[in-house]
């Protein structure tokens, strides 16, 4: 999060502590300086994504190739420099963070209600100004650019420390990023991506001596000056009475400027005159108002100290305790081999949400493009929570009783105030043979275990019948098969016009280049085109929780949205579907995709039958939802342990699967033959 305001500050009232810089001639005369050691920039990639995501759509599910494309030309920009770059991504939410977290998500719900207010009133994508990142796109970031062969980290912690640690320990030549903690710890240069021009790689750096010298403090003020302005360690709240002391006795009071700008004036003011001791840490702590815990300026201050550092304001024999100190013991996961297998792979970005739920057995998921006025679809949370619930159980041993550890949740979805999180109960999923134990899927080899990783995955999704056809499938197309059927078993209000639009798309993406599916141009959006995208893009990232949990039956390149979803393709495939467009028109003419078609929507049809699910036929035409009615939270949606699978969101309506339930499948009015068992689908690759 940073300090509110600083870098504004720094821009506006002391000019002489931000330059333009060449990033080309910092690396140059790195490799004069140091000619055995490249160079390198560390990057906040948490902060970066916003300014990488520029493809012009970003409501529909967001336009993953066009992103690629992008991050390909940001690496190769670098390379062509001579730059190497390191990523970091945030891997927890920190506890003593908690509570910022939980603002912040409550906050970016008013803002996708205002998002959905504005498409179903002008039918039309918000501007820029109103720009949200498409859901999950820090995720799939995290796996792009490992694919793209860069080294990518995911953190055991906050990802400002580990970056600012990284910077410094590796003689980096700076930190990318947006955030205005890196002018407040003691490491490497900070540079602005939100500045930078990439044609020319020049960008602006934040000069922390330059700060200081503004201010009249010194670098071992900062971590203090940070505190007592407010920040992800000690809450603004606390401090409106300490700023007005300071405000009253500040010379530099200057009424062309805002109140923050004499606020961060006031108190840098007041810091400069308080003696660099452990004792005046002391006598603030007692001066403010922080309830019961005075610890908290002392560990603000604490938390800005990289491994090595002293502070003036710490007592020299406490040792910085920040670095990640997990101990085995302590985790939910009592085997040493499964622990630390799950703790590489979350570093290495390998994995998703594993470790975490192996270690302190707690998840947590941040805002999607919902649409909380939209009654017929639950929340993504809820949607994939009964397959969260099997994956859980596959990771986590039962005790004495057969009892499962419960996992804490920390999921956003209407309804859930978060205030603390949700106790979920892990649920064996219903494996042929029964469920593997973590040893076998995770460490053994063969033919019979890959056969188990396989149907153990399935089975998270309720489709262990179906292994037969998903494997004789292309790995992606299968994926994307599974969590179509499962997304059709678990919410009744989709329809075939929405199965038939999820086909299509899957189909037609094939073969589009990214500069293709940027030339695509909606005459029109629909809000519940944009909500289903990002239920279904939330869906991908459950997917490679399961592929995880299950020793990866699947490579998670095959799992990625930029395989098998395209925002602007699925909003023009659904829209089709829902005015009753004929098949021909809805494949774009290509008659070699008509049994492909047939085959998956059969496929899918049959496994909802199985779980006694009927798809009937409800297009919307041109009859967009403008959705007034606010939705009422059910608390049947929260329904944690179920033993056997009932499909949790089934409607009353009744209707009939196929319109002539014949052999010849003549289903939905188009009599394309139906090969039952018989998929036309190119094999899949071998892994």
């Amino acid at each position: 999060m940073g300090i509110k305001g600083l870098q504004g500050f720094v821009a506006r009232v002391c000019p002489g502590a931000c330059r333009t810089v060449d990033l080309r001639e910092i690396a140059e005369k790195h490799r004069i300086d140091h000619p055995d050691f490249p160079p390198v920039i560390v990057v906040d990639a948490m902060s970066c994504v916003r300014y990488w995501y520029t493809p012009e759509s970003w409501v529909c599910g967001g336009q993953w190739r066009e992103y690629l494309a992008v991050l390909e030309d940001f690496i190769k920009a670098f390379m062509a420099a001579g730059i190497k770059l390191v990523f970091y991504f945030d891997g927890v939410v920190e506890e003593k963070k908690r509570d910022e977290w939980i603002k912040r998500r409550l906050q970016n719900n008013k803002e996708i209600a205002r998002i959905f207010h504005f498409i179903k009133t002008h039918r039309k994508q918000p501007g820029r100004g109103m720009f949200v990142v498409p859901s999950a796109l820090p995720t799939f970031t995290r796996f792009a650019l490992k694919s793209l062969g860069q080294k990518t980290v995911c953190t055991l912690q906050e990802a400002d420390f580990e970056v600012a640690a990284y910077g410094l320990q590796h003689n980096c030549i700076g930190i990318l990023g947006q955030d205005s903690d890196y002018l407040i710890y003691n490491t490497c240069p900070y540079f602005s991506i939100e500045k930078l021009r990439l044609d020319r790689l020049v960008t602006v750096t934040y000069s922390r001596e330059d700060l200081c010298r503004a201010l009249g403090l010194s670098l071992t003020h900062l971590p203090l000056f940070a505190c007592l302005l407010g920040n992800d360690v000690v809450p603004e709240s606390l401090l409106e009475g300490f700023w007005h002391k300071c405000l009253v006795t500040s010379p530099h009071k200057n009424n062309s400027y805002n109140r923050r700008t004499n606020i961060l004036l006031a108190v840098a003011n007041y810091i400069s005159k308080v003696p660099c001791s452990y004792s005046s840490l002391k006598h603030l702590e007692e001066m403010l108002p922080l309830g019961s815990d005075k610890t908290l300026l002392y560990r603000g201050v604490e938390s800005y100290l990289l491994p090595g550092q002293q502070s003036p304001w710490i007592p020299p024999n406490v040792t910085n305790c920040q670095m990640f100190s997990l101990q085995q013991q302590s985790a939910v996961c009592q085997d040493e081999e499964i622990f630390q297998l799950a703790k590489e792979q979350h570093i290495q970005s390998e994995n998703y949400t594993i470790f975490n739920i192996l270690s302190n057995g707690a998840i947590d998921c941040s805002n999607s493009l919902e649409d909380e006025c939209d009654t017929e679809i639950p929340g993504q949370a809820l949607i994939y929570r009964p397959a969260r619930q099997h994956i859980y159980s596959v990771l986590l041993e039962s005790g004495k009783g057969g009892d499962y550890p419960l996992v804490k949740e920390w999921f956003v979805y209407f309804g859930n105030p978060l205030q603390q999180p949700e106790l979920i109960q892990p649920v064996q999923p219903s494996v042929p043979g029964g469920t593997p134990n973590l040893k076998t899927l995770w460490f053994a080899k063969g033919p019979d275990v890959e056969k188990q990783r396989y149907s153990t995955f399935l089975a998270c999704f309720h489709l262990q019948d179906g292994m037969e056809e998903l494997q004789a499938l292309e790995a992606p197309v299968a994926a994307f098969c599974c969590l179509l059927a499962y997304l059709m078993m678990q919410v009744s209000s989709l329809s075939l016009e929405d199965l038939n639009a999820f086909l299509a798309l899957i189909l037609c993406l094939k073969g589009k280049s990214a500069a293709q599916l940027a030339g695509l141009q909606l005459a029109q959006v629909d809000s519940r085109g944009v909500h289903l995208g990002a239920v279904f893009v939330r869906g991908l990232t459950t997917l490679l929780m399961a592929n995880s949990a299950c020793g990866f039956p699947f490579r998670m390149d095959d799992l990625m949205p930029w395989e098998v979803f395209d925002g602007k393709l699925f909003q023009e495939k659904y829209q089709q579907s829902h005015r009753g467009c004929s098949l021909e028109e809805l494949l774009e003419g290509n008659k070699s995709l008509y049994t492909p078609f047939q085959n998956l929507k059969s496929f899918i049809c049959k496994a909802c039958m199985a779980k006694k699910r009927t798809i009937q036929s409800r297009p919307r035409g041109n009859g967009f939802i403008t959705g007034t009615q606010q939705r009422e939270f059910n608390p049947r949606f929260q329904q944690t342990h179920r033993s056997s699978f009932v499909p949790p969101y089934h409607s009353q309506m009744r209707g009939v699967l196929w319109r002539n339930h014949q052999p010849q499948g003549r289903e939905y009015g188009w009599g394309y033959p139906d090969r039952r068992r018989r998929f036309h689908l190119p094999p899949r690759s071998p892994r």
